[in-house]
């Protein structure tokens, strides 16, 4: 994982969150101490799983009140950014400071967030085949970072201060932009304190009437680029190229349901492949064996203003050299700049095994 990532992720959620001039504005600051635990997704792991992890998350959020069709649709969430410090108890695995990009969503008349966070950490120990060859799970020292809170919140008990706690997961990963990448979980619980900058002024919601939306069935087509590696340790960063093509078809105000096709080039395969028919003769795997693919996938698009969350399920139909199984996922957001032309990024996998992050641009017909 690279800058590049944060620097689009946040110009996009930041285009996402401008709202219409003349609305009344709030403000929200929050502070919690979290204390867990990190989970054993993969045995490789186990040795760096030593003591539980403690830090803070604090955060700065303002809230929607419906001048905008789309919040009252989502039950008006919040939207801001937020910082993280995760000290994991452990000198191999070392520290982490992270910046995201985050939207609040409620459920319950208002007393329970789902908080959802995308953005990037600073690992201060990762892997180094000399001085820190045991930190397998984080190959890069700039991390991908994602995490999720789910709290009971109470605004404006006293004076404006309010109260939150509950459970938390964070994950950091590099998204095999360089190995290793193992990656790590911590599922934490958290409490901490909520404060109205404004002092606990009510603001009156808006509300609209509901709008039923229908389009014909669209067209899709992207193409996406990134550098990864394989798990091969120094083997080498290699760019790569996905071109897709699907067809959508929108299901209601929030959703839409994809099936298309994919069609993989992905140079590290080649690496991979030749250094196979070498190290590993024995696999029978042949220095000429070719490294593209084709997929064909189901997914849903989840729209929220003009930005939007993809979620796909993929199955390989031509797979020539087998790595990490025929099924894959890709998960990510998409930006939409005017009707047709879109912008991407997400997360290509197989399971919890990442391969890489694409950055992507595209038309919808």
């Amino acid at each position: 994982m690279n800058f590049k990532f944060l620097s689009i992720l946040l110009i996009s959620v930041s285009c996402c969150f401008a709202q219409e001039s003349g609305e009344q504005k709030k403000y929200t600051l929050d502070a919690s101490q979290f204390y867990g635990s990190i989970i054993l997704h993969n045995p490789d792991i186990s040795h760096l799983i030593t003591s539980h992890p403690a830090g803070v998350i604090l955060s700065y959020n303002r809230k929607t009140y419906g001048l905008n069709a789309w919040e009252e649709l989502y039950n008006y969430p919040d939207f801001g950014y937020s910082f993280i410090y995760q000290n994991s108890n452990n000198s191999t695995l070392g520290d982490n400071y992270g910046l995201y990009a985050h939207y609040n969503f409620y459920l319950f008349k208002l007393n329970v967030q789902l908080r959802v966070g995308q953005g990037i950490s600073y690992a201060t120990n990762p892997y180094d085949k000399v001085t820190n060859f045991r930190n397998n799970a984080y190959g890069s020292d700039v991390l991908s970072s994602t995490y999720l809170m789910f709290n009971y919140h109470k605004e404006n008990i006293i004076k404006g201060l309010g109260l939150k706690a509950g459970i938390s997961l964070i994950h950091y990963s590099n998204a095999n932009f360089r190995a290793p990448n193992t990656s790590t979980n911590t599922l934490a619980f958290n409490a901490g304190v909520v404060y109205d900058l404004d002092g606990g002024k009510e603001i009156e919601y808006i509300h609209r009437e509901k709008e039923k939306v229908t389009e014909p069935l669209r067209y899709n087509f992207a193409f996406r680029t990134g550098v990864n590696e394989s798990d091969v340790i120094d083997s080498g960063q290699y760019g790569f190229v996905v071109f897709s093509a699907y067809a959508d078809k929108r299901v209601g105000r929030k959703s839409a349901l994809q099936f298309g096709v994919d069609a993989y080039f992905s140079n590290f395969l080649k690496e991979l492949i030749r250094y196979q028919s070498i190290a590993f003769p024995e696999n029978g795997v042949a220095a000429d064996d070719d490294y593209k693919r084709v997929g064909i996938f189901a997914g849903h698009e989840l729209f929220i203003n003009r930005t939007s969350v993809v979620s796909q399920f993929g199955y390989y139909v031509y797979y020539p050299f087998d790595f990490e199984g025929r099924t894959y996922l890709r998960v990510g957001l998409k930006r939409y700049f005017g009707e047709k032309i879109f912008g991407a990024v997400t997360l290509k996998s197989h399971g919890a095994k990442a391969e890489a992050v694409e950055f992507g641009i595209g038309i919808r017909l």
